[in-house]
Parts: C-alpha cells; structure tokens; sequence
C-alpha cells in the first residue's frame, strides 16, 4: 500500500528520510533494526504503510500500521484529550466600599458558587471620587471576604490598583469541579 499522501505531519513510506529505522510490527512488537528499503519491504509484505513515529530518537523508530486507522486513533486520542482539559472561567465579583449587609451575603453566596463550580472569583471594590481618600474601608471589605471564603484559595492578594482594590480567589486544588461531576453522572 504504498501511499504518499499525508493528512498531517507524519512522514510515512518514501517520505521518510533517515537511513536506518528501529522498526515495530503491526503489533507492536519489535521487528529489529533495518534499513529503509528493508523496513519498506517488511511494510509491502504486510500490506500496510510504514510510519515514522518517533523521528528525533537515534535510530528513528518506525511502525508497520494502516495508515488511516493510525490516523483515526491519532485524532481519537487527541479529542479525549480535548475532551478531559477543564476550562477554569474567571467569574467577576463587584463591591463598593459601603455596601449594604444584605448586597455583601449575596455577593459573597455567588462568589462561593463559582468557587463550588471550579471558577476563579476576581473580587473589585471601586472607590469613586473622595472615597479613595477611604481606602481602609475596602480593606475591612476584604478581610471580611477572606472571613466567610470557606475553603478558597488567595491566587493573587488584595491589592490597591488605580481607583480600585483587586484580589482573586481560586478553588482548592483538591476540589472537582461540580461541572465535570455532573457530566460524568449523566
């Protein structure tokens, strides 16, 4: 089957430049080290295609596989491994220095959400015109942040920035994600 066509960067066949190969079979077992023309022949006797899989190795390893089927494995692999990467949102949380008690637990309720659900949690309090000359106010906001917080973890600390403190609050590293719970559940 000898093929030249080549749907990603793999060289396969007479692609394949290096002298010597450490060649595997359609097994996976071992076939010994060969020359190119040998390892070709082997592919011809077998029906199937030569793949370079490791080109940087010294000899390069080379396996006897259907190219087509090494492909579909190759994109399968990839889309599980796609599949298993968390995407971590970065949910926004905004308090003024003299929020009301009822405004700070409902702001602090979401903010435990987002950190339940594995999201990152960027807490802001915004000083508008003379309120920046009361910047400890917003500091006592954030130490009562970091007092009903729970479990969450400081990324980044308080920090005065402009016209406003920052700070970011991340899950625990050992908490799963209730998102990724409940897809498996299903």
């Amino acid at each position: 089957m000898k093929r030249s066509e080549n749907r990603d960067q793999t060289n396969i066949n007479d692609q394949i430049k290096a002298p010597e190969l450490r060649v595997l079979g359609p097994e996976g077992e071992p076939l010994g080290i060969m020359s190119l023309e040998q390892a070709l022949a082997k592919a011809d006797d077998f029906e199937l295609d030569l793949v370079e899989i490791s080109p940087t190795a010294n000899p390069p390893v080379a396996r006897i596989v259907n190219y087509g089927k090494f492909l579909y494995q190759k994109e399968k692999k990839l889309k599980e491994a796609q599949k298993n990467q968390k995407t971590v949102e970065m949910k926004e949380i905004k308090f003024g220095p003299y929020i009301d008690s009822h405004d700070f637990d409902y702001r602090m309720k979401r903010i435990l959400e987002f950190i339940k659900k594995g999201d990152k949690v960027k807490v802001s309090i915004r000083f508008r015109g003379r309120e920046m000359s009361h910047t400890s106010v917003g500091f006592d906001i954030i130490d009562r942040i970091l007092a009903q917080m729970g479990d969450a973890v400081v990324e980044k600390p308080a920090k005065l920035e402009g016209r406003q403190i920052l700070m970011v609050l991340t899950p625990p590293k050992s908490q799963t994600p209730q998102k990724k719970l409940a897809k498996e559940s299903q």
